[in-house]
């Protein structure tokens, strides 16, 4: 079948809550990904950063099928061996206490408000029904009816009413938003240490310092949304190292199996995990034995091979090299590690187009809010490849 048949089946028989760019991929390896014709390209999106080891990596890919021959699910009606192994792991890298694994970064989200209503309620005393969870404009947390509520974009919103109550939206950076948005019914502040999904927004510095000290100060639970930002993205294990803090509890999911299947999970200390008991919480798939192979073969490979040590050097010279480009049609270039965006002032017509002739000259890009074309390529990239990206750029800049 041609590219154009396979485009034709989705908008036949497919709901059209997509807009993707026309290009139909069929194979991938590592930063590239080769498309029904044959033609390759350099994926600068790595599936929203759930493909930070690259493409269809061998250990990876060996853990899954080699845990598929034995056992792939049980349901937590019964143990497996490996969710203790997966659980070990993922604390002693992480400092974390306990772990809670579900299967999409949005489950892991909806896991977190819930499990920190009920602290709320168990633990810090806010009558029941009252908790209140401050949030940040302009986030993104996922796509169910309660986070949606608390989403900014009306696009995301509209049509999806009624919104369930409890949260409260402050601006992104801000800490003295959120120290006047707290009152006694606060139980959380659930925030992305960068937006990635509003346009990679990096906060002030000292932000999240900040935050951690006025949750301490009031007793309240810090969540970190690390589900785009963490495991490497931003040169760190996880970014709230960048400020030398620890949440309370932190959401991880996409490259958590490097792209092989849907893992997630909150991270957590012992105070807040423990007020979940049997029955409460759960998730036919969640800690299967299937994904906790898959995950920590993918977490593995994250520190055998040094790609964190390489998203770090490679942004930074990403970043910098982007910062050398002077065109009027940039507004602002920001990043950290291989999560970067170029930013076009809006009378420039859109990053759409952009984003269409980057694919052109083989390289795949995304563009989000209008102007704003992201950077996220997996962290398996190495010098030459990002020499590609961004002579493919300077080439369509006079677009």
């Amino acid at each position: 079948m041609k590219q154009d048949e396979f485009i034709g089946l989705e908008d036949q028989f497919g709901a059209h809550n997509y807009k993707p760019l026309d290009v139909v991929l069929s194979r991938g390896k590592g930063v590239w990904v080769w498309d029904v014709d044959g033609n390759k390209y350099l994926d600068c999106l790595a599936a929203y950063s759930a493909v930070n080891q690259g493409h269809c990596h061998p250990k990876i890919m060996q853990a899954m099928i080699d845990q598929a021959e034995k056992l792939t699910l049980t349901s937590r009606a019964f143990r497996n061996d490996q969710l203790g192994p997966f659980y070990k792991d993922l604390c002693d890298l992480t400092h974390s206490h306990k772990v809670l694994p579900m299967n999409s970064g949005a489950e892991a989200v909806e896991t977190a408000i819930k499990t920190v209503r009920k602290w709320g309620y168990t633990v810090k005393g806010v009558e029941e029904d009252q908790a209140e969870i401050i949030v940040c404009d302009n986030n993104f947390h996922g796509r169910t009816i309660s986070i949606v509520s608390f989403s900014t974009d009306e696009n995301a919103r509209a049509g999806f009413g009624p919104f369930t109550p409890g949260f409260k939206c402050i601006p992104f950076g801000d800490a003295e938003a959120l120290e006047a948005a707290i009152t006694d019914n606060t139980v959380a502040f659930l925030v992305e240490p960068i937006q990635g999904e509003a346009g990679v927004m990096i906060p002030p510095g000292g932000y999240l310092k900040k935050a951690r000290e006025i949750c301490d100060r009031h007793n309240i639970v810090l969540i970190l949304d690390e589900i785009q930002t963490g495991l490497g993205r931003t040169g760190k294990l996880l970014a709230e190292e960048h400020e030398g803090i620890e949440a309370d509890l932190t959401i991880i999911g996409k490259a958590l199996s490097g792209g092989f299947y849907p893992v997630s999970a909150v991270l957590s200390n012992t105070e807040v995990m423990n007020v979940l008991q049997p029955g409460e919480h759960g998730s036919t798939f969640g800690g299967n034995p299937l994904a906790c192979a898959v995950a920590r073969a993918a977490l593995q490979v994250l520190f055998d091979e040094k790609m964190i040590e390489n998203s770090y050097q490679q942004g930074n010279y990403f970043l910098n090299e982007l910062k050398k480009i002077s065109h009027p049609h940039i507004k602002e270039v920001r990043g950290r590690g291989l999560m970067l965006a170029i930013e076009f002032h809006p009378e420039v017509g859109g990053a759409r187009a952009y984003c269409n002739e980057l694919k052109e000259h083989g390289i795949l890009a995304k563009d989000t809010h209008e102007n704003i074309v992201r950077f996220a390529p997996p962290l398996v990239i190495q010098r030459d490849e990002v020499d590609m990206i961004l002579d493919a750029i300077n080439k369509v800049l006079p677009l």
